[in-house]
């Protein structure tokens, strides 16, 4: 049987990640750049659904809760002429979680904890910061949100859970994704044999 196919696109940007500010859980909302890559990411997903196929309005639309991917995902429906709030929500798509470093900047992070952040750094997919979750508690989230798929879908959600979905589908190890950029305003699909980035 055929894997299901997600298109997968990581939230717009926000003032945090223009700031390199670790916003994990925290709810941070869209800013203007943001709002404009979130409409890219649609013109992009209309064009491969078009190439692919798809009958935009039939395939399901699913979020992570948090207001940057809701806010991404109801730009994306409008550029679609799909109902902007006819998706749902999954809380296993949500960011990785932080714990206290939420906030802060990687400088800030290093002078506070210097032995713990060169911990990290060789350990990333394994070790959390206090309050946190890890890599590896993220994978398994996206893991099981993966395996009751019954099709092809449209997910919005972010960098960590992108990074976790690739481990998870055997098509990167923590190794190699674990620092992967993924881009805002593209659209990344996953496959049968891997994935395409399209921006």
């Amino acid at each position: 049987m055929p894997r299901p196919t997600i298109y997968y696109i990581r939230h717009g940007e926000t003032e945090w990640n223009a700031l390199g500010r670790l916003q994990g859980t925290q709810d941070i909302p869209l800013n203007a750049r943001g709002r404009e890559q979130a409409v890219q990411a649609g013109s992009i997903l209309g064009q491969l659904m078009a190439r692919n196929g798809h009958d935009l309005a039939r395939l399901p639309y699913v979020a992570s809760p948090l207001v940057r991917a809701r806010a991404t995902m109801e730009l994306l429906r409008g550029v679609l002429n799909l109902p902007v709030a006819d998706y749902a929500l999954d809380p296993r798509l949500r960011e990785i979680g932080y714990g206290k470093w939420e906030g802060s900047t990687l400088p800030e992070m290093q002078a506070a904890d210097p032995a713990f952040y060169a911990r990290r750094l060789t350990e990333k997919w394994t070790l959390a910061p206090e309050g946190g979750e890890t890599y590896a508690d993220v994978e398994r989230r996206v893991r099981d949100w993966y395996d009751q798929l019954s099709g092809d879908i449209v997910a919005v959600a972010h960098g960590g859970t992108a990074r976790a979905l690739m481990v998870a589908l055997g098509f990167a190890t923590p190794q190699g994704a674990v620092d992967l950029p993924i881009q805002q305003g593209a659209v990344y699909v996953f496959g049968d044999n891997g994935f395409d980035k399209f921006s």
